[in-house]
């Protein structure tokens, strides 16, 4: 008598980070598995209750472009293929060994969320504060302080990218301009209370070598009562710099439109100013207990893209500084770390041990796997990488103990672990829509953001089941 064989087991994957890099690796997998002729079981973990990571808590709220990109996570999570569980934190609730009795494979995708250093003197000054914090405070995550000192008339922001922009737009645009947002009641309340008049926005090195996207350069041109200031000292007109902008692509062109526009525009007498810096090396941030200004060394151009110091040194007197020089990530429980670089050594994705070999079935992608660079598009194709390594990986050794879909969630629960679902994020997501409806402010408000942990949590479980 011939025995029918079991019926394959399917693939099952977790994967840590719901922002995009994660739900991207697992939309990916999902369709990689499906046009194969297979089934996969995908689980994406976060450690918030609340899906799509720096879209909801990393994007300025004054971005609605940049914030649609929801849009389309929510269709791929909506799907049913890739199953939310939020308020789980990796290295707290669950652990490696608990990931690998479950699943085939794990990806971590838990970004890049921690300010990279600035070693100057004087930078740990009281009135000096990191980029991701304060985005953080303004964005409404659940785990940042609820107050921020907003009590400095001239700040600085020193950086050349989009981060350094949404920070610096923040502090100069007027609250009532946020009103159409989903800033939470006491960020807003926060920045009423902002007695700024001057933002200055530094940069190392030259307006043609800038790390800004042409949108968000050109968008602080429309801010209302905000002047925005840029110097003709600033624009180096030598014969190597001209070459270098003949030669640059056409973002780089339209954004030295936009900066030469700017300089033979009029001030208008705005109540609040937008100073863009360039060619300054931050030297010293200096003060007598807490930050009362900053000092600067003049750069030039090399020739080739790059700048050197001229021994000239500037010094603006200011209350605040924010530095945003860019995000490195952290190290996580269990998992191989390069601390010089920020990431997991991995090589296309595979996670990789001491000695350079791959640890089987670990796998990553996003700005945790190459650092804190490159747009939506990198992070799609980065996933497309990982994925495709571990689809080649998948073997006998990899098989779980565990792999029954509902077993993990009879672990968190065992745990008293309140994790949220997909419907959970429904519930909370409707939740905060109605806020918005019914908020009384002169404009219509498409939600209210619910900020505290624990009221997100309840909304959440309220209405959902936790089997799901």
């Amino acid at each position: 008598m011939t025995r029918t064989p079991p019926a394959p087991q399917p693939l099952r994957v977790a994967i840590i980070g719901a922002g995009p890099a994660g739900i991207y690796a697992g939309n990916i997998l999902a369709r990689a598995v499906s046009e194969a002729g297979g089934t996969v079981g995908i689980d994406l973990f976060d450690s918030l209750p609340a899906p799509y990571g720096l879209i909801r808590y990393g994007v300025a709220p004054d971005h609605p472009r940049i914030k649609g990109i929801v849009n389309s996570l929510h269709e791929m999570l909506g799907a049913g293929t890739i199953r939310f569980i939020g308020n789980v934190g990796y290295g707290i609730d669950l652990d490696l060994a608990d990931l690998r009795a479950h699943y085939h494979a794990v990806i971590f995708a838990t970004g890049a969320i921690q300010d990279a250093a600035l070693p100057i003197p004087g930078i740990d000054l009281p009135g000096s504060y990191g980029a991701a914090d304060f985005v953080s405070w303004f964005d409404g995550h659940p785990d940042a302080p609820r107050d921020w000192p907003l009590d400095a008339t001239d700040i600085a922001v020193i950086g050349n990218g989009n981060v350094a922009l949404d920070v610096a737009r923040m502090l100069a645009k007027h609250p009532i301009d946020l009103l159409g947002t989903d800033i939470p009641g006491t960020v807003h309340a926060g920045l009423a209370g902002s007695p700024v008049t001057d933002v200055h926005v530094f940069g190392r090195r030259g307006p043609a070598q800038v790390k800004f996207t042409p949108i968000e350069l050109r968008e602080l041109g429309d801010i209302p009562d905000v002047d925005v200031l840029v110097y003709e000292e600033d624009f180096p007109r030598d014969e190597s710099s001209e070459q270098l902008l003949a030669a640059s692509n056409n973002q780089v062109k339209v954004m030295s439109r936009t900066l030469n526009g700017w300089l033979a525009r009029q001030p208008t007498g705005a109540s609040r100013r937008l100073h863009l810096h360039f060619l300054h090396s931050p030297v010293e941030v200096y003060g007598t207990g807490r930050v009362e200004g900053m000092r600067f060394e003049r750069t030039e151009p090399t020739g080739d893209g790059g700048v050197r110091g001229t021994g000239r040194i500037l010094d603006y007197p200011l209350q605040a500084v924010y530095r945003a020089v860019g995000y490195r990530g952290s190290a996580l429980a269990q998992v191989p770390f390069d601390e010089a670089a920020g990431v997991i050594p991995n090589e296309d994705g595979r996670v990789l041990d001491a000695s350079g070999a791959p640890l089987p079935g670990l796998y990553t992608t996003g700005w945790i796997k190459r650092g804190p660079v490159g747009l939506i598009g990198h992070t799609k194709s980065d996933a497309l990488e990982t994925v495709t390594r571990l689809l080649e990986d998948i073997g006998p050794a990899t098989q779980p103990e565990r792999p029954e879909e509902d077993a993990i969630l009879a672990l968190l629960d065992g745990r008293g672990i309140r994790f949220t679902t997909w419907a959970g994020w429904l519930a909370l997501d409707a939740h905060e829509r109605a806020l918005g409806a019914a908020d009384p402010s002169p404009v219509l408000r498409e939600r209210v953001k619910v900020v505290p942990r624990d009221e997100q949590v309840g909304i959440a479980r309220h209405d959902s089941l936790v089997s799901t």
